[in-house]
């Protein structure tokens, strides 16, 4: 267990987290997006008093209240509008599809979406917002900011002043989000976050690495995905520093030429982006940033080689987290930085790791503390919250580590194959690809074998992947031959969610039916 937080980490609200920041470090700016109209804290609180009092108006007290957004200043008003009137936000993944969005709207008990007729339009979701107008109400939010008046104006202007006394008092042990696993593996869960876990959170980032109020957090992940909500919004706004809000990852040469432009300090980013972003980047585009965070998957040689060869002197740093943890409960520190391992367990965690028959290194990863979740929503009743064992959450993460307490994930428990009665990691068989392939994307399951028990195959976009030399390299530095995938499937992409971490799902269906086709 790392250092214990102060006790203040749990005792207060996310709306009273914003308003102590401005106390402590004064009416600065605090918020922008690519429309380059920043908000300073008093601007942003009364900017959420204002659209947070139109959108009570339609909704009920602790009502579990959809945002479907992209990271922009609109999802961080909303965000926090909902909070100073005493909603709880459930934050939906616009790529996850029709099927999976409906069942969040159910699993939450959702009765209101809160969406924007220019995002829908340019995301080309209005076939999704259709069908999603089926099960829950949608709200536009250009709408209710159409009748924003004087008398609203003046409201904003009186409860910006004297914001505790119109906000409405929560508790920090009450919802301060819902969120959706990403579905890489399987369906995903809704899991319940207080405010306490939330505050708490950023608070052990910030006890683990120095953030100075004079950086700019540059946000390109999306808010539905706790890295962007935690790590891109609340961390920042909580430590003084601007949040800027970019809505997709994807642009790689837009954010780049942007990064310099902002003045950005610290990009949070998946390790799918990243290493697009440094394949676009011109020589200056990261001269303004102090390091780099890289989550949500695992960081391939490649990038770091890419980060090291390119822009030498600028630091990535792995970092691990989990939706049920709010979700950083691992991270490199500038000073402290050890590539292979995601860093150390955050401070006032609690952890074990217990072994796993059949796997001989490291063991399956148990957390506790106060970032960790209340519990996941049970599937059968929106109102019920399936609370932890003893307050344990079980990652399924396999991790080893060691003696200075730097961490390093070697797989899921999901994410190993029984070959031949040996247990076989496919998160490994997947960095042999990558030493072979480093420039290509690969991804590995396995399928049940008459023979073998199971066998591997390779997901690859190298049209020329072969695995004879697989095996090639396998003889060469000593990797067993049961690691080794006799089946490749060529693609021209690997799949992959929005979040940009690696769809197992769709690759493991993709996979059954080539088997079922042979």
């Amino acid at each position: 267990m790392r250092p214990a937080l102060d006790a203040k980490a749990t005792e207060e609200s996310i709306f009273d987290a914003l308003v102590a920041a401005r106390e402590r470090f004064g009416d600065k700016e605090i918020l922008e997006d690519q429309d380059r109209k920043p908000l300073t804290y008093t601007g942003l609180i009364r900017a959420a008093f204002v659209l947070g009092r139109k959108i009570a108006a339609l909704t009920e007290p602790s009502e579990r209240v959809a945002i479907l957004l992209p990271s922009s200043m609109g999802v961080v008003v909303t965000y926090y509008g909902l909070h100073a009137f005493g909603r709880v936000p459930v934050m939906l993944n616009f790529t996850s599809g029709e099927r999976n969005l409906k069942a969040a709207i159910r699993a939450a008990g959702v009765k209101r979406i809160l969406s924007a007729k220019r995002f829908v339009s340019q995301a080309k979701l209005d076939d999704l917002i259709a069908d999603l107008a089926t099960v829950a109400e949608i709200t536009w939010l250009d709408d209710l900011r159409a009748t924003v008046g004087l008398q609203d104006k003046l409201f904003g202007l009186m409860a910006g002043l004297m914001p505790k006394r119109f906000s409405v008092r929560t508790e920090p042990s009450d919802p301060g989000v819902i969120l959706f696993t990403s579905g890489s593996f399987g369906a995903p869960k809704g899991v319940v976050l207080s405010q306490a876990n939330l505050i708490a959170n950023c608070r052990q980032v910030a006890t683990h690495i120095e953030l100075k109020p004079e950086w700019v957090m540059f946000n390109p992940l999306p808010t539905f995905h706790c890295f962007g909500l935690t790590g891109g919004v609340l961390l920042p706004i909580n430590q003084g520093m601007k949040a800027f809000q970019y809505p997709s990852p994807l642009h790689a040469k837009q954010i780049t030429e942007l990064l310099p432009q902002v003045g950005a300090s610290i990009l949070f980013a998946t390790d799918t982006f990243l290493n697009q972003y440094a394949r676009v980047a011109g020589p200056d585009d990261f001269s303004t940033l102090q390091f780099v965070v890289a989550g949500a998957e695992r960081v391939r040689d490649e990038t770091h080689h890419l980060f090291n060869t390119r822009f030498r002197g600028l630091k990535l740093l792995e970092g691990y987290g989990a939706t049920e943890a709010s979700p950083v409960v691992a991270v490199n520190h500038p000073d402290r930085n050890r590539p292979g391992t995601v860093g150390q367990i955050l401070p006032g965690m609690e952890y074990r790791v217990e072994p796993v028959p059949g796997i001989a290194e490291g063991g399956r990863l148990f957390l506790r503390g106060p970032n960790v979740m209340k519990g996941y929503l049970s599937p059968d009743d929106p109102d019920v919250i399936e609370p932890l064992a003893d307050g344990w959450h079980d990652t399924g993460d396999i991790v080893d580590i060691d003696e200075d307490g730097y961490c390093a994930i070697l797989g899921r428990a999901k994410r190993f194959a029984k070959i031949g009665g040996e247990m076989v990691s496919l998160t490994a068989v997947e960095g042999l690809a990558s030493a072979v392939w480093p420039e290509g994307r690969h991804a590995v399951v396995s399928i049940p074998d008459s023979r073998k028990g199971e066998k591997l195959v390779l997901i690859t976009d190298r049209r020329d992947a072969e695995s004879s030399r697989l095996s090639e390299w396998a003889r060469e530095h000593g990797a067993p031959d049961l690691a080794v995938p006799k089946k490749i499937i060529k693609v021209a992409e690997v799949p992959v969610l929005g979040t940009g971490k690696t769809d197992y799902v769709a690759i493991q269906q993709m996979a059954e039916r080539e088997a079922k086709a042979a």
